[in-house]
């Protein structure tokens, strides 16, 4: 019996000192994106297993990359910032446009990759002059390059060769 009401207390405080600690957290304050309205112009973007979808607007505004900015998105790739922006600096329409897009699948390098695959395209799409750039650079071609698929039978990955018998 004796235990039993040490174990209560026990519990009790620890219930006490973490809502005392969950008042003290203080959340920051979720910056203010600012979606940008009106035409676009889309192109999707595909690299490995990874989809961009991705909306140009004709005015100046925010990188947005699934609900957050794209320097936040892509932070842990180094020289992103510079590889996302390459398509506007090739056609030299800095600042001019807007951009939102939504990625998924695989991970964050095969991502920027689709991005700026999707990004050239709608680019493309937008100004049909743009194409020379853009191909020259490479940035129009899809990269097909992808995991090679799992057979059956061969213990796990794609090429690995079957364990033969000793006996």
């Amino acid at each position: 019996m004796k235990h039993k009401k040490q174990i209560t207390n026990i519990v009790r405080q620890a219930r006490r000192s973490d809502k005392k600690a969950i008042d003290s957290v203080k959340l920051k304050p979720a910056k203010k994106i600012d979606y940008p309205q009106g035409e676009f112009v889309e192109g999707i973007g595909r690299r490995k297993v990874s989809t961009a979808r991705v909306r140009i607007y004709k005015a100046t505004g925010d990188f947005i990359i699934n609900d957050s900015l794209a320097s936040d998105y892509f932070a842990d790739i180094p020289m992103a910032s510079k590889r996302y922006l390459e398509p506007f600096e090739l056609t030299k329409t800095t600042d001019q446009f807007s951009v939102t897009a939504k990625v998924v699948g695989s991970g964050k390098a095969s991502q920027l990759e689709a991005v700026i695959h999707g990004l050239s395209r709608a680019l493309e799409k937008f100004n049909p002059e743009f194409k020379i750039f853009l191909k020259q650079a490479g940035l129009l071609t899809r990269d097909a390059r992808m995991k090679e698929t799992r057979k059956p039978g061969k213990g796990g990955k794609a090429r690995r060769k079957r364990q033969s018998p000793k006996r």
